[in-house]
């Protein structure tokens, strides 16, 4: 799998290339999650989210596809004793009904097959008054050319399905009816778009 392959240089690709933006997107995520929260991450790659929001939150489950990602952020979150990590398709959760009070999707909606299908999982398993938040970096120029870090993960094997600008990312969103939808924007070399969409 590319993502096991790349797990160990992925921190330092992303501060490379991305500082700005790598180094704030946790706070700006855990900006949104209160200390009582259980809250569900998907995707959660080498623990960049996951460790600010373990730091507010009453419990994380940080999940992700990828076996060497997780360990990777079992590493990054070792001391953080709030944090329980699985391995988890984010299409198929396996969990209950309205479980968690916050489900996060980090920068994996424009890897999928079936963006639709995860966005009705993670509905699923977020309690009604809840809230989901899904950031994606914006891999489109406004000229609608791939970015210089897309044709380079492509060239490792990435498989982006697909990317958007930030009026095309609220579009994915309201398309599927999520007109509550709010949107922010973390700043860098590769902004990225914040989606945050409260669960009725």
């Amino acid at each position: 799998m590319f993502w096991d392959k790349i797990a160990f240089l992925y921190d330092l690709f992303e501060t490379v290339y991305n500082k700005k933006c790598f180094q704030n997107l946790g706070y700006a995520v855990a900006d949104l999650i209160d200390e009582k929260d259980n809250v569900l991450e998907c995707a959660c790659g080498t623990g960049a989210i996951s460790l600010p929001v373990a730091e507010k939150c009453h419990c994380l489950v940080a999940t992700d596809f990828s076996v060497k990602m997780l360990k990777q952020a079992r590493q990054k979150c070792s001391k953080c004793k709030n944090i329980i990590f699985r391995k988890a398709d984010i299409t198929s959760l396996n969990c209950s009904d309205s479980k968690f009070d916050k489900v996060i999707a980090g920068n994996v909606i424009h890897l999928l097959d079936e963006p639709q299908k995860a966005m009705k999982e993670l509905e699923r398993v977020c309690k009604s008054g809840g809230m989901l938040i899904i950031p994606t970096y914006i891999n489109k120029n406004s000229d609608g050319s791939d970015s210089i870090a897309v044709k380079f993960l492509e060239k490792l094997g990435a498989d982006f399905n697909r990317q958007f600008t930030l009026d095309e990312y609220k579009s994915f969103f309201f398309d599927m009816g999520y007109d509550n939808a709010e949107f922010f924007v973390v700043d860098g070399r590769m902004p990225c778009a914040v989606a945050v969409i409260s669960v009725k």
